[in-house]
């Protein structure tokens, strides 16, 4: 009895340390050094397909499905409604994130992050509204950089705001500077996330 739990044991060891080493890239061994598994790790999020029945128009943000993964981080975006993000494509195609930092990084490198799509093919982009947990276009929020409040990945992000005096009383509740959508460069946004590929 005891050698049939002993070779359960091992046999299920030995899977699942399978299962882990074929998340990083075909022939290469995880790194020694905890540093260089960002580079390594391939974490696949396919975007989510438009739903036909929804009715929805192309522009329109939609809900985020509890199964949704972030593209650039893998993490669950519904289980941070306050942060989530996301982009729609022209084809009806869905990419959630689950910060604004990652929209924003994904956006600056879209094909680091195993999508078929381009950054020209977005035709709408989201952010979550800080204060109401509204949706608001991406271009038209306002972005607090540098507040004491940390993201989901428990770093610095950029919460979000609809209106830019909610952004200037966070900012001055929590710390920070608020910014518009085109001072988030990617000069801002390379030092908020581990999970950006620095090529």
């Amino acid at each position: 009895m005891r050698r049939v739990a002993w070779l359960l044991i091992t046999g299920g060891a030995a899977l699942a340390a399978g299962a882990v080493a074929y998340t990083f890239h075909p022939g290469k061994q995880p790194a020694a050094n905890p540093d260089e598994i960002a580079s390594e790790l391939c974490i696949v999020a396919p975007a989510t397909p438009p739903d036909a029945a929804s009715g929805l128009p192309l522009d329109a943000p939609r809900t985020t499905p509890a199964e949704a993964r972030c593209p650039v981080c893998g993490m669950y975006p519904a289980r941070y409604p306050r942060w989530a993000a996301q982009i729609v494509f022209r084809d009806g195609a869905t990419h959630f994130f689950d910060s604004p930092v990652d929209l924003f990084g994904f956006m600056n490198g879209v094909g680091r992050h195993s999508s078929p799509y381009t950054a020209k093919e977005a035709a709408a982009q989201f952010v979550t509204d800080f204060e109401t947990g509204k949706w608001v276009a991406a271009d038209t929020a306002f972005y607090v950089n540098g507040s004491s409040v940390l993201g989901p990945m428990r770093d610095a992000d950029l919460p979000a705001f609809g209106r830019r005096a909610s952004a200037e009383a966070f900012a001055r509740a929590r710390g920070g500077k608020v910014l518009a959508h085109a001072e988030v460069t990617p000069e801002v946004i390379r030092p908020l996330s581990r999970n950006l590929h620095r090529h």
